[in-house]
């Protein structure tokens, strides 16, 4: 049934899904040579951008930006105008593909609610701003070490305002980023998509307006947690671990799919099981992870589908096995529909059950009923014992549907699998709470523990 199902996704693509991404990629090209002196071929991508939106409220703001960018007066205002229209763009394709992936699976999903008021203006994101406008007007090619150190006076900025420590982490990882690709017109290849979105993502950001965090109706959720798999996001400069699970409320509505996310800043040294050393400060959640147990939560804040962890009010309980989560409650679990601003193609990343399949390309893709779909083997997390190896010799996964490079794949979080006649079952998290495989744990032994000694090296530094 589910392989008819993914059939359907990979057969019929929503109308208007590659003009929309043509019109993105005329502007990603545009940024990638600078607003400083916009040429003919430029121009005539951010004239398709303003047409794609010419009968929308953007229309008349959009197209009185373009004509300062092509005239070479371009401001603050009319970037934010870009960007804004951009990410509608995106987020417009993203709405089609999940209302194409809600049909097939039969998933529901509550709409989403506006709200929240205008903030003060802030001198950080003001700084933010400024630097952003910088660098669109350079464009990748013309960034220089220069431009890319001035970032530091937002990002310290931004860092000691909590609404705005989600644009400071996101200017410092595209500057590293950046100044890892210096000199960017000899790279063989310039992520212009990425630094695109990074870029879009950190003016809207930069806006004064509501905080991100205020922009979906705040509730408080009590009930019994139930994890169904792990996410691990990993950059040069932060970690981001994002729990799926589902929630069977107290009142005793219906289950819902939801997700918890915490992270930490880090270095490029630390990486693979020690990351989650990072972590420390959310004992309860990474050994309800590591021993796949349930978890009450009493009055826990949540927007729409996140629930902003606050580990003292969560406890680990019994043991829950995340397969027979699934097979009981992810059929008839209610989605919440994604704010704004996270819409985006390769945002789209559902839960999923698949049994009964047949590996081909050593895991590379699965045949579900005479369907096959591709495999996400790249984006098994180093820091936990799901290999490439089991995911080929599994026989069911609890995975993530996303979309990426034009198709849908499978991103495995657990396998179920038989190695040597055993049965066999990793999950991303089942190092959460320290590393289990005796081969893992003496190569982590003998590498050193690199969290510790930049932690004892910091606090030397701050003593003196």
């Amino acid at each position: 049934m589910l392989g008819t199902q993914l059939a359907q996704l990979r057969d019929s693509t929503p109308t208007g899904l590659t003009d929309a991404d043509d019109v993105v990629a005329g502007f990603d090209d545009a940024l990638l040579r600078g607003f400083a002196r916009v040429g003919e071929q430029d121009a005539t991508a951010l004239t398709a951008l303003a047409g794609a939106v010419a009968g929308t409220p953007l229309g008349e703001r959009v197209a009185e930006a373009v004509g300062k960018v092509t005239a070479g007066s371009v401001g603050q205002e009319h970037l934010a105008a870009l960007a804004g229209t951009r990410t509608a763009l995106l987020g417009a394709t993203h709405d089609a593909l999940l209302d194409q992936l809600d049909t097939a699976l039969g998933r529901h999903r509550t709409p989403w609610t506006p709200t929240g008021e205008a903030g003060d203006p802030s001198p950080a994101r003001a700084a933010a701003r400024s630097w952003l406008h910088e660098t669109a007007l350079a464009g990748w090619r013309g960034i220089d070490h220069e431009l890319l150190s001035a970032v530091g006076t937002p990002v310290e900025a931004a860092l000691t305002e909590p609404e705005s420590r989600r644009l400071a982490v996101l200017l410092d990882g595209l500057a590293a980023e950046l100044r890892a690709g210096l000199p960017v017109a000899t790279m063989p290849q310039v992520p212009v998509r990425r630094w695109a979105d990074l870029w879009a993502r950190g003016v809207l950001l930069a806006q004064d307006g509501p905080a991100p965090a205020t922009v979906t109706a705040t509730e408080r959720v009590t009930g019994r947690l139930l994890p169904l798999g792990v996410d691990v996001h990993e950059h040069e400069t932060a970690v981001q671990v994002q729990l799926h699970a589902i929630l069977e409320p107290a009142d005793a509505t219906a289950p819902r799919l939801v997700r918890v996310t915490v992270g930490a800043a880090k270095v490029a040294t630390i990486g693979g099981p020690a990351v989650w050393r990072l972590l420390s400060a959310y004992p309860v959640l990474l050994t309800a992870i590591a021993q796949r147990r349930a978890l009450t939560v009493t009055d826990l804040p949540a927007q729409g589908g996140d629930l902003h962890w606050v580990d003292g009010q969560a406890q680990a309980g019994e043991p829950a096995d995340p397969f027979a989560t699934a097979r009981v409650l992810l059929g008839t679990a209610t989605a919440t529909a994604i704010p704004p601003l996270d819409r985006h193609p390769v945002a789209i990343a559902e839960p999923v059950l698949l049994e009964g399949y047949v590996v081909h390309d050593d895991g590379l893709a699965v045949d579900l009923d005479g369907h096959r779909l591709a495999v996400a083997l790249d984006r098994l997390p180093a820091g936990g014992p799901l290999t490439a190896a089991l995911v080929a010799a599994s026989s069911s996964c609890l995975g993530l549907i996303r979309w990426d490079d034009g198709r849908w794949l499978v991103q495995p979080l657990a396998v179920q699998a038989t190695v040597k006649r055993r049965p066999v079952e990793a999950h991303n998290g089942d190092w959460a709470d320290g590393v289990t495989d005796p081969k893992a744990a003496k190569a982590e032994a003998k590498a050193g523990d690199a969290v510790a000694v930049l932690r004892e090296r910091a606090g030397r530094l701050l003593r003196r």
